[in-house]
């Protein structure tokens, strides 16, 4: 039986990899998300946590940008919300979650095929991965050198080296984190993996979104 993790799990062991992750706890109540996002610091994102819901934003699971003042008020909304639409799901809570720095949208994945076995995806995020299909793909492992490849296979390239006024990507540090994936892919049961977004700046990348199955 395949197991789904939600975001906070996924994020966990992509963090056990170095792959750096947005400042988060789940809280279970209205205080505890106060004091939460009092220490990580307003305005957060809060997101429903649960393994039955894999698209959070669709039942209305999630709000950006919160302020200190609504930070209660928020998460009694989406506990109601979610009891509506979804029931029956298993809920964990609320994550709180610091919101996403400046920077460009990417997309990370891995698959396990059942000839091949793991393959790695990059791609640029938002409209590019789901308008243009841009993206690239090699079966794991990879090194540093494959990862770079990837990189400068896509065809958004050029926007992550920086045109128009849009300040570069860390190009290094996207090669990490694909490199960091592959060697999760060897250790770990993991049978697909999406990071979208990693928001990658001028100085690092890091992991806002995720969720992964994996083998029970």
């Amino acid at each position: 039986m395949n197991k789904i993790l939600t975001e906070h799990e996924t994020k966990k062991l992509l963090a056990r990899y170095g792959i750096p992750v947005t400042k988060e706890q789940i809280a279970t109540s209205v205080n505890e998300a106060i004091a939460i996002a009092l220490q990580i610091g307003t305005p957060v994102a809060m997101k429903i946590s649960s393994p039955d819901i894999p698209h959070k934003s669709d039942v209305g699971g999630v709000v950006l940008n919160v302020k200190r003042e609504y930070v209660g008020t928020t998460y009694s909304k989406i506990i109601s919300r979610i009891k509506k639409s979804v029931p029956d799901a298993r809920v964990e809570g609320i994550l709180v979650q610091q919101m996403a720095p400046a920077g460009h949208e990417t997309i990370v994945g891995l698959k396990k095929d059942a000839q091949f076995g793991h393959a790695i995806m990059f791609g640029l995020g938002g409209i590019f991965v789901e308008v243009y299909k841009d993206v690239s793909f090699r079966v794991v492992p990879i090194d540093k050198s494959d990862a770079l490849e990837m990189i400068s296979e896509v065809k958004g390239f050029p926007i992550l080296k920086g045109i128009r006024g849009k300040k570069p990507a860390d190009i290094e540090a996207i090669a990490q984190v694909l490199v960091s994936v592959s060697k999760m892919a060897e250790k770990e049961n993991i049978i697909e993996l999406d990071i979208n977004p990693l928001i990658v700046s001028e100085s690092g990348a890091i992991a806002v979104d995720a969720r992964a199955m994996v083998e029970a």
